[in-house]
């Protein structure tokens, strides 16, 4: 019986009936130790195995999955993912091939080698769930999660965070510290009051006359409330002014004293195998000369219970007590037996560590297999423990190194940026390898760069690096061109050429980059065409090291003005990432998609891809790809005219990334037209890598179009001296390249020197494809230039044509001055379009993506695996959005134009 846990119990029937109506969700209980965790997940669990029919369930009966965390196994990789998903791992089969995979590793029946994106785990956790909720209702408990190991903690919570509507609930309960859940709902259990006190000890049978007492040193603790009365019992006078949990701590252990020694070793044996395998425990305990019959007393004095196979404590802190209580020489003894009756090498790895206290060459080798199980497993935290504690132990200095080096890039990949530059600062005096020292320094720089410090990334790279590259520090330059690109750095892109070019090294990538940074498109622009088709005939390759190339490869169509190779080379890598679940990939990759879907029109399409990417940036903790989202959002803000919202994007972007967001700022004020605000607002930035970012690109034509309002015309030269000789170069290397670049280069000398045959080029151009707002302002600038030339008719079809894309861009104040014009030369039957025509704008953002892959002919599991959902949720946005678009089934979503 519970107490005093009502508003608690009703919290979680209200999560569980959800779930039993086909509505997921996930609680995080939180609480000190004894506060009554544990029970309330037993009663939870016992309640919700009754079949409930007024639920809408039939009645069916609702799955129970349970898993506890171990504090021994903290540091044993996908040790909690084990136990909780063994007794349904048959349904494995059903996944998608790369989940299944993920989940082979973890249950030791597949594979272990397989991508390194360590969020795939959580994605198929998700699925199994909802894979199993197709047949009823599924509830997952999770207890003392503060010792779950992060491998395990990182799947749950993914897990967790991603539930809609597949008819799961998950509670997970933790105690107050040690187990961060942003994202998830918690419930604080308290202390109880003084009447629930008081009923517990009644039904206990403890008189009135000592409740006060008992209440009062256990501070309403219910666990302490328990001891502290059975302990009264025994010993009527005792008195201990301690915390409380202390004093439950030495009410167990007093308790363990009594019994007899072997019963004491026996319980020893089975609180440092902590996982409670019988077939273990007997092999370890015949070794030590104790068998299960020893445990006769444990079990009698309720400490202990043996059922089904397993050993249990009857709480945590009776295990902690066991083996605090005893002396270091028979935990060794202990830990050596354990470890010698191990049939599972990671088990066996564990007990050598804990006896080890010496440096052991042979233990630390056993530590480095059992990492690389984990490494293999994407269990990166566990395996750069593993990593870290082989170094600690081992005999010789360049394997310590290597370990150390190791066991940072490790760190860095399961996302301890601060962690790993501790272990790799601690690796680099240790060694005399080359390749060793460039690894470290690799990881240095990816810790800053990940913490936000592009420069200082690249800048750490090349104090590394001599006057002249070697093979060993190629790598380096390349990468250090590649951060010193991306913070906006021309000098370092310069520096890392040039060593490159003293070593006698060629590399497109960087030799393009330094070329861009001296203004020199000409030659630039072809090195990139050229670093890019090597990279595209090259293998994949997704190491740490490769982060910052792998961002530039996938923007060299950007840089090149090739905005079709652009779409499909970020669209190619968003498919790549969904179908091989490298879901710590992905953010970036659809943020490249969206700003294309931008520059091709698709404002829809762009919201959507923006915020999922958003949504996986917050799952996986990358917090600087919300702030590089910004731009995206703010651009098409400003296409629409929402002051407010550029001015909210600017104000939560940090000002090393608001690039993008003023040069929407720019696009803004020139719709609404404030030349002056547009023309002042962002000063054309020096030769070098800002030039060349996907906005900056557009902005030039911006300038040029406020400063000829303002008649300034000589303020925008050197933006569109630059814009054209960037266009021009980009024409060269392709003939399908920048036809809207050159039509916008005309567009601006019509403006200039008001020749109306440069608007007819540019026209013929713009047909071409490519960039459709663009397109629309030629026609708009070119439809008021008819029309004060008095050819209206001609000015009508400009501007009309004009309109229309305006109007599906929803581009209010381009809107405006397209129908202000119309009016103007003689067209007073303008309406704009309702709005509400447009069926896309009837969608939210997931249903629009689940809707287009619903259209396409992807079933709920493969649009479900594509997005990183279930395939029931899935359904209720296929549901939802049926209504909207006017449909009833997926056959008829064919017929739609989306």
């Amino acid at each position: 019986m519970l107490y005093g846990r009502t508003i608690e119990q009703e919290r979680l029937t209200q999560l569980v009936a959800a779930a039993r109506a086909g509505c997921s969700g996930a609680l995080l209980v939180r609480g000190e130790a004894g506060i009554g965790k544990t029970a309330l997940l037993d009663w939870l669990a016992a309640t919700a195995a009754r079949p409930d029919p007024e639920h809408g369930d039939g009645g069916r009966e609702l799955r129970t999955l349970r898993v506890t965390g171990i504090e021994p196994e903290a540091d044993l990789a996908f040790g909690g993912l084990v136990q909780l998903l063994w007794p349904v791992q048959g349904r494995l089969d059903a996944l998608p091939e790369p989940q299944a995979a993920a989940l082979r590793a973890v249950l030791g029946n597949g594979a272990e080698q397989r991508g390194p994106d360590r969020f795939l785990t959580g994605l198929a956790v998700l699925t199994v769930l909802a894979d199993l909720a197709e047949d009823g209702p599924v509830l997952c408990l999770v207890d003392d999660a503060q010792w779950l190991d992060q491998a395990t903690a990182e799947a749950l919570l993914f897990a967790a965070r991603r539930l809609a509507a597949e008819g799961v609930a998950m509670v997970l309960a933790s105690r107050d510290d040690g187990f961060s859940a942003p994202g998830i709902p918690e419930l604080r259990l308290a202390r109880l009051g003084f009447e629930d006190s008081s009923r517990l000890l009644a039904d206990r049978g403890r008189a009135p006359a000592l409740r006060s007492q008992i209440i009062t040193e256990s501070g309403g603790n219910p666990l302490a409330l328990i001891e502290f009365d059975s302990a009264r019992r025994d010993q009527p006078h005792q008195h201990a002014p301690l915390p409380v949990a202390d004093r439950v701590f030495s009410a167990f252990r007093s308790q363990i004293g009594k019994l007899p020694e072997r019963t004491r070793l026996m319980m020893l044996i089975a609180a440092a195998e902590a996982r409670g395998d019988l077939p273990l425990l007997l092999r370890a305990s015949e070794l030590l000369g104790v068998d299960l019959g020893d445990l006769e007393e444990a079990e009698r004095s309720g400490l202990m219970y043996v059922m089904d196979g397993t050993v249990t404590f009857r709480h945590p802190l009776i295990a902690s007590a066991t083996y605090q209580g005893s002396v270091l020489a028979r935990r060794i003894a202990v830990h050596r037996a354990l470890a010698e009756a191990a049939v599972d090498p990671d088990c066996r790895a564990r007990h050598l560590l804990a006896i080890t206290t010496a440096p052991d060459q042979d233990v630390a080798l056993e530590l480095a297999e059992a990492a690389g199980r984990a490494r293999g497993r994407t269990a990166y935290a566990a395996a750069s423990g593993l990593f870290r504690h082989a170094a600690r132990i081992a005999t010789d200095q360049e394997q310590r190194a290597a370990w150390l080096t190791e066991s940072a890039a490790l760190a860095l990949a399961g996302g301890h940026a601060a962690q790993a530059d501790r272990l790799a600062e601690e690796a680099d005096p240790l060694h005399d390898d080359p390749a060793v020292g460039a690894t470290i320094a690799l990881v240095r720089a990816a810790v800053v760069f990940e913490l936000g410090d592009q420069a200082e990334a690249a800048h750490g790279l090349l104090a590394r690096v001599g006057d002249t590259a070697t093979p060993q520090t190629s790598g380096m330059l390349r990468t250090a061109a590649a951060y010193g690109w991306l913070a906006g750095d021309g000098d370092t892109v310069s520096a890392a050429g040039a060593r490159l070019a003293a070593g006698g090294c060629t590399d497109p990538l960087v030799e393009g980059l330094g070329r861009l940074c001296e203004d020199d498109a000409e030659h630039g622009l072809p090195l990139l065409a050229r670093f890019l088709e090597q990279r595209l005939d090259a293998p994949d390759t997704r190491d740490v090291d490769e982060q910052a190339v792998r961002m530039l490869a996938l923007n060299c169509g950007t840089i090149l003005g090739d905005d079709e190779a652009a779409l499909d080379l970020a669209s190619t890598e968003v498919r790549w990432c969904r179908s091989q679940g490298f879901i710590g990939e992905l953010p970036y990759a659809l943020d490249v998609l969206a700003q294309n879907q931008v520059l091709a029109g698709r404002h829809r399409d762009a919201e959507a891809t923006v915020t999922e990417a958003e949504e996986i940036a917050r799952d996986t903790g990358m917090r600087q790809r919300l702030a590089r989202l910004a731009a995206v959002r703010a651009r098409i803000a400003a296409i629409e005219g929402d002051a407010q919202r550029v001015r909210e994007l600017a104000e939560d972007t940090p000002g090393a990334l608001c690039t993008g967001v003023d040069c929407a700022g720019v696009l803004l004020d020139l719709g609404l037209g404030d030349f002056d605000s547009a023309l002042n607002r962002l000063t054309p930035p020096p030769p070098g890598p800002d030039r060349y970012i996907w906005l900056s690109l557009s902005t030039a034509a911006d300038q040029v179009e406020a400063a000829v309002r303002l008649g300034q015309p000589e303020r925008a030269e050197e933006a569109l001296r630059h814009f054209e000789d960037w266009a021009r170069a980009g024409a060269r290397t392709s003939a399908t390249t920048t036809p809207w670049a050159q039509a916008v280069v005309l567009r601006c000398k019509a403006l200039l020197t008001d020749q109306p045959e440069h608007y007819a080029q540019a026209l013929h151009l713009h047909e071409k494809g490519g960039r459709p707002f663009e397109r629309a302002r030629t026609e708009l600038l070119y439809g008021e230039w008819l029309r004060r030339a008095r050819r209206r008719n001609e000015a009508r079809e400009m501007l009309c044509s004009a309109l229309t894309t305006f109007e599906r861009l929803q581009a209010e104040p381009w809107m405006r001055r397209a129908r202000a014009e119309l009016q103007a030369s003689g067209d007073h039957l303008v309406t704009a379009r309702m709005l509400a025509d447009n069926l896309i704008d009837r969608l939210t953002p997931q249903e629009l993506q689940v809707v287009r892959l619903a259209k396409d002919g992807s079933s709920s599991r493969e649009i479900a695996a594509q997005l990183f959902l279930s395939p029931r949720t899935v359904e209720h946005h296929l549901y939802k959005a049926y209504p909207k678009l006017g449909v009833g089934s997926r056959q008829e979503l064919v017929l739609l134009d989306l």
